[in-house]
């Protein structure tokens, strides 16, 4: 098998911008990754967080999968620890129904925001591991009160983590994972695909203009001051800290199979963390245009 290039987005909500705009965004981006073939397009779930507008994944898919005909749509991800496992199964049974083969269920157990709300999602504390095993039950086609599940409606189950213990239930389970490098990319982990945060422009030194935004959003997360993506032109000039591969085509082809070589996986999920939408939009465009010159480990 080739390698395949997959879409992470966030529906980012950067300054001077809405929740409606941002989820206009993300519409309109879906479309363009199924035109240049990109393989899967996954939203995550995160709450009160303001600059991120995807928090209800399940409502998202459904409304991509209607707007798109060949993408493979899903969660990157559900956060099971917030939902009983039944309403999990039954919203992407009845996706996978209205949808078939083209539904992807990634289950993670991050907080997906802060403590505050947080706190009035969980109303259990029950082992993720048994989380997870009543999940895997509920999609059984055979035995589950998921009524949607019944006669094969069962979405693609994954399980994500940024770190090899996941890995570790993952195989435990018999799922594939998804490595979420993105967040932790000091760490290298085998994974059956992995989610990279990708810059991409004509040339390096744009590259690294559009990058200004991400790198100053970053220092100050760690500075305690959460703000909104600022605009190139606002951003600060700060120096590379490894979290983002930023650079033109060629560039970016080499940092790439460094990925891959390093993982030994055949899919890589991009999300692209810049400012303009129409930077976004051609971020992806360029680095579909240099699939070709990528090549899975082994």
């Amino acid at each position: 098998m080739g390698l395949r290039l997959s879409v992470l987005d966030t529906s980012p909500i950067v300054q001077g911008s809405t929740p409606r705009e941002a989820l206009r965004n993300t519409v309109d981006l879906a479309e363009l990754a199924e035109e240049l073939g990109f393989h899967r397009y996954w939203v995550p779930e995160h709450h009160g967080m303001r600059g991120v507008a995807s928090s209800a994944p399940a409502v998202l898919v459904a409304h991509l999968a209607a707007v798109t005909s060949r993408l493979r749509v899903g969660s990157g991800g559900v956060l099971l620890p917030n939902h009983p496992p039944l309403v999990v199964a039954e919203q992407f049974g009845t996706l996978a129904a209205l949808h078939p083969g083209r539904i992807d269920l990634g289950v993670g157990r991050a907080p997906g925001g802060p403590p505050s709300v947080v706190s009035a999602l969980r109303r259990s504390d029950r082992p993720y591991r048994d989380q997870l095993g009543e999940l895997q039950a509920l999609l059984n086609p055979s035995d589950t009160v998921a009524v949607p599940v019944k006669g094969g409606n069962v979405p693609e189950l994954w399980l994500l983590g940024s770190s090899p213990s996941t890995a570790t239930l993952a195989a435990e389970l018999g799922v594939p994972f998804a490595f979420a490098r993105h967040l932790s990319p000091e760490l290298t982990c085998a994974a059956d695909l992995v989610s990279v945060s990708v810059i991409c422009a004509e040339d390096d030194q744009r590259a690294e203009w559009l990058a200004g935004p991400i790198r100053t959003k970053v220092r100050g997360r760690r500075e305690g001051n959460r703000i909104l993506l600022p605009s190139p032109e606002n951003a600060a000039t700060l120096p590379d800290d490894g979290r983002v591969l930023v650079g033109g085509p060629e560039t970016i082809v080499r940092k790439l199979q460094a990925v891959l070589d390093e993982t030994g996986t055949s899919e890589l999920m991009i999300t692209s963390p810049v400012y303009h939408h129409a930077d976004r939009r051609r971020s992806y465009e360029l680095i579909a245009a240099i699939a070709g010159d990528l090549a899975p480990a082994g």
